[in-house]
């Protein structure tokens, strides 16, 4: 320190903070404060970007299309910086969507069951639905309503031959 008090000019104090470096030395304070500053803006973005990816984590365990519709959401909301999409995208994924396509498939099979001609009584009890499942094909999917083939609602309504 005696060595740095002589290297000072003649009108500086003489009581320097410590944080002073002297001439040459490396600064120490600049080189740590540089690492803190570093660390904190990687820290802020990784929960800038964890906090951004809230609303799909939590639609993830919904349907698929709810899912995709928060997706798009928090990307117009990353892309535009508009908080609303965001928003929008959390109440959408904190809300479950009703789900449509389970009972509009028992319709769609109790249909095609009555237009073959088969009573509900009789037919086979359907199987566990899942979410994304074809419609069952008749027997006779390729041919058009012209020919079918008769049901036997259709005999006792025709007049009898003799």
């Amino acid at each position: 320190m005696t060595d740095s008090l002589h290297l000072l000019h003649p009108e500086a104090i003489h009581h320097l903070p410590p944080f002073v470096t002297a001439p040459g030395e490396t600064d120490v304070l600049f080189v740590v404060m540089g690492i803190f500053v570093l660390l904190a803006v990687i820290g802020i973005g990784l929960f800038y970007f964890k906090l951004h990816a809230l609303p799909e984590q939590l639609a993830h365990r919904g349907q698929k299309i709810q899912f995709q519709l928060v997706a798009v959401l928090g990307l117009l909301a990353l892309f535009t910086h508009n908080h609303a999409f965001w928003i929008a995208g959390l109440l959408l994924a904190l809300v479950p969507l009703p789900d449509f396509t389970t009972p509009l498939g028992s319709i769609a099979r109790s249909l095609e069951r009555l237009a073959d001609g088969v009573s509900p009584a009789s037919a086979p009890p359907p199987e566990p639905s899942t979410p994304h499942r074809a419609a069952a094909t008749p027997a006779h999917a390729g041919t058009s309503a012209r020919e079918a083939p008769p049901s036997a609602a259709d005999h006792s309504a025709e007049p009898k031959e003799d």
